[in-house]
């Protein structure tokens, strides 16, 4: 009785201090619970008044209309120290008017220390920000996530629960921020028609507010708290409600765009190609149905020309390598059609003519729909694709669900079709099993028993099982996926066929320590095997890891894997019979015990300047055979033996690697990083080399004004002997609004082209680019 008549006083009395505060309306949150146990504080309902009037969103918080805001106090600091009182003073704002949701943050700080600087949009997280997240279903599983720093930059995104956060969504939205002598503050403004969302009387939305204070070890303080040991975020947000006035309206948002390129090609070593400028016209549209239905369409989306992908190295690769997804029509709403078998990777549509997605979530039932007539890049005359992906997902329960996934795509003698289910149950608050299982019926060409390749029709089959355990200090799980040999899924990246594996883990993490050297210490273990659907071994292998991170931003980490990898002959070709020779010279299957360590460690010195670097080395690692150019041709006995047509003979190697990094910002408009990397492998029979790599990246960016940049980036590979420039200036005032001005180029450097050596540089491409888009919006 005595402590909660103490716990009473000093709430009063820090109502009476901050009724003091001018310009700020007396609204509570909820109880604050005490210091030493801040992490079972409970966070009523909070209910968003409604403005009578717009404020100016000038980061200035002095407009009158904030005295009737929500106010949102004692933020809690959930990293590094565990639920510790704030270091800093927080305060959050709310209100919404029939168009707007309004949400402001008072950062109370020592203004000579406040790290911030002009960044480019969705790069703010590295300095101070504040951040919130709107669920705007209620329903645990997707929230919109949003950060500002204290200059008003923003950074936004799609949350999804289990999947992370994709932050190639840009949502419209208007920002501003200040830095004065008590600290810095911000206001922003969130137009309703820029969300989907669930509205009417008595509805809720998921919501929390955070900030992030950068210096040191960085403190991340939260509005709820955020329990070690209970697995998810989103199922840990407040509630926000009262917003029953919302102005329901259909809007339509159409952003034309229009490219003027000119790309020149080497096509001899005397001559190069220069063909005129082309124009080229797309557009893309929005149309909100209703507030949680929109349709999407798209006639020639634009190939992200402002954004190449980095080269890679691929010597000694059998599989294919995965790159990202950098068009925004195919980016936005990718969330809903992501699934533990990547079944839909959308780079599978090379060059659509239209494409269109509806999408949206109805009660507890999401859905979407994509479709796209395609034109490949290398097709037949006149030849079409036909593209579509249906997806269907029902809650069930907080944080159940199960899923229909469906998908199709005809071309010219390659069809494929698959669908299948999946399903998440949420056991209890610390455990959780997923699982999916998909269909498919195919025509390609297929490899039968006698190791021919036949024109017919295939049926195969795909899964993946996973359940995961997690508790305050530790965490563990296990799961199961596999591939038939003949599944195919044309609208996805599959790496492997006629492969199934089972992989368990261990992790063991203690609380974090903020006061003492060591502030986190992290350790885990593995294992998996691998094998055919025939139960043919392909390998197992077990693995140490673990890592520390000190005061000052300091990182380590390595650990140590271990285990065998055996290969066979009819993967690589034909298998050997009594009147053929088969793949492989010499013995038809090869095995290698595999061991290696690797470390790494950053260093983050201040907001200036940040180091990396990392290294592994594999020992008993495969050579395939392949060789890698002109400049490491293959090196095994039998090519020695016989020259460079023998069959292949696969042996053991050691891999080794190296990379190092800097990122440096002398000002705080540029911002510049560089790194190096060299990977090597030797054969342990000839010990030759199979290949070597150096890798040589180089980036750097000013930033003129929030909107105006110029950015340029340089790749340099020795195993191809090839040099990547980009150089891009843009003007981006808005979401959708844009202008960019930029030129690519490709050359090589001592390398070989047109079979013949070159002794210096040569140009093998070059583009020149022009790109505008503009938003056109307009409310029905």
């Amino acid at each position: 009785m005595r402590s909660t008549i103490v716990v009473c006083l000093c709430l009063a009395a820090v109502c009476e201090i901050y009724a003091q505060q001018p310009g700020i309306a007396i609204t509570t949150g909820a109880p604050r619970a005490g210091a030493d146990d801040l992490s079972k504080v409970v966070r009523s309902p909070v209910t968003v008044p409604k403005f009578a009037s717009a404020p100016t969103i000038d980061g200035k918080l002095d407009d009158e209309v904030w005295r009737s805001a929500a106010v949102l106090r004692d933020l809690i600091q959930t990293s590094p120290g565990d639920h510790l009182p704030a270091s800093q003073r927080t305060e959050v704002l709310i209100a919404y008017d029939p168009s707007n949701f309004y949400i402001a943050f008072k950062c109370w700080d020592d203004k000579d220390k406040i790290r911030s600087s002009v960044v480019q949009r969705d790069r703010v997280y590295g300095e101070d920000n504040v951040q919130f997240w709107l669920d705007t279903f209620n329903d645990q599983r997707r929230a919109y996530t949003f950060a500002v720093n204290p200059l008003g930059i923003q950074q936004d995104g799609v949350e999804t629960e289990s999947q992370g956060t994709d932050y190639n969504v840009d949502v419209v939205f208007e920002s501003k921020g200040v830095i004065e002598d008590w600290g810095w503050s911000v206001e922003i403004k969130i137009p309703f028609k820029s969300l989907r969302y669930a509205a009417g009387k008595d509805k809720f939305w998921g919501f929390n507010a955070a900030r992030s204070i950068s210096r040191g070890n960085p403190e991340f303080d939260s509005w709820v708290p955020l329990p070690r040991g209970v697995p998810g975020y989103l199922n840990k947000l407040g509630k926000l409600t009262g917003m029953n006035e919302i102005k329901g309206e259909r809007t339509l948002e159409v952003i034309p765009t229009v490219t003027l390129k000119q790309t020149g090609t080497r096509t001899s070593l005397t001559h190069f190609s220069n063909p005129p400028v082309k124009a080229d016209f797309g557009f893309t549209a929005k149309y909100s149905i209703t507030p949680n239905i929109t349709l999407d369409a798209a006639y020639n989306p634009d190939f992200a020309d402002t954004e190449a992908d980095a080269p890679v190295v691929e010597a000694n690769q059998r599989f294919p390598i995965f790159f990202s997804e950098k068009r925004p029509f195919f980016l936005e709403g990718v969330d809903i059609f992501n699934t533990a078998i990547q079944a839909v990777y959308t780079r599978r549509i090379e060059n659509p003519d239209v494409a269109f997605k509806l999408s949206g979530k109805v009660g507890k039932t999401s859905f979407g729909i994509l479709g796209a007539v395609d034109d490949p890049l290398f097709n037949p005359p006149e030849k079409k694709a036909y593209a579509g992906v249906f997806r269907l997902k029902r809650d069930i329960g907080k944080e159940s669900s199960i899923g229909f996934l469906g998908t199709s795509y005809s071309y010219p003698q390659k069809n494929s079709h698959l669908g299948g289910f999946d399903g998440r149950w949420k056991i209890n608050k610390s455990a959780s099993l997923s699982g999916q299982f998909l269909t498919s019926v195919s025509t390609d060409y297929f490899k039968d028993e006698m190791d021919r390749y036949s024109y017919g029709i295939g049926k195969g089959a795909a899964y993946d099982v996973s359940f995961s355990y997690r508790s305050r200090h530790y965490s563990l799980g296990a799961s199961s996926e596999g591939v038939t040999g003949r599944f195919r899924a044309a609208l996805g990246f599959t790496r492997q066929t006629d492969t199934m594996s089972n992989f368990a883990y261990f992790n063991f993490n203690p609380d974090p320590t903020p006061k003492k050297l060591i502030v986190y210490r992290y350790a885990g273990a593995n294992c998996s095997r691998q094998n055919t659907f025939s139960n043919r071994i392909q390998g197992w292998g077990c693995g140490v890891n673990g890592s520390l991170e000190f005061k000052g931003n300091t990182s380590i980490g390595g650990g140590f894997s271990f285990g065998p990898n055996v290969i066979y002959e009819d993967e690589f070709g034909a298998r050997r019979s009594a009147d053929s020779p088969g793949a492989f010279f010499g013995e038809p299957t090869r095995r290698v015990f595999g061991y290696g360590p690797y470390t790494y460690i950053y260093k983050r010195f201040n907001k200036r300047f940040s180091i990396n670097g990392d290294y592994s080395t594999g020992f008993n690692r495969l050579d395939y055979d392949f060789g890698a150019g002109r400049d490491y041709p293959r090196v095994s006995p039998a090519a020695l033996k016989f020259g460079p047509g023998a069959p292949l003979d696969p042996g053991a190697a050691r891999s080794q690697y190296f990379g190092a990094g800097f990122s440096l910002k002398p000002t705080d408009k540029f911002s510049l990083g560089a790194s190096y990397s060299r990977s090597s492998l030797r054969r342990n029979d000839t010990r030759l080399l199979t290949y070597e790599s150096n890798y040589f990246s180089a980036s750097s960016t000013y930033q003129f004004t929030r909107f105006v940049n110029l950015k340029a980036r340089l790749y340099y590979e020795t195993l191809s002997d090839r040099i990547t420039g980009q150089y891009v200036f843009a003007w981006t005032p808005s979401v959708g609004k844009a202008l960019y001005v930029g030129y690519n180029n490709t050359m090589g450097y001592k390398g070989y082209a047109f079979n013949e050596p070159q002794t210096g540089f040569l140009q093998f491409n070059r583009t020149f680019f022009v790109k505008m888009s503009y938003l056109f919006r307009r409310n029905f």
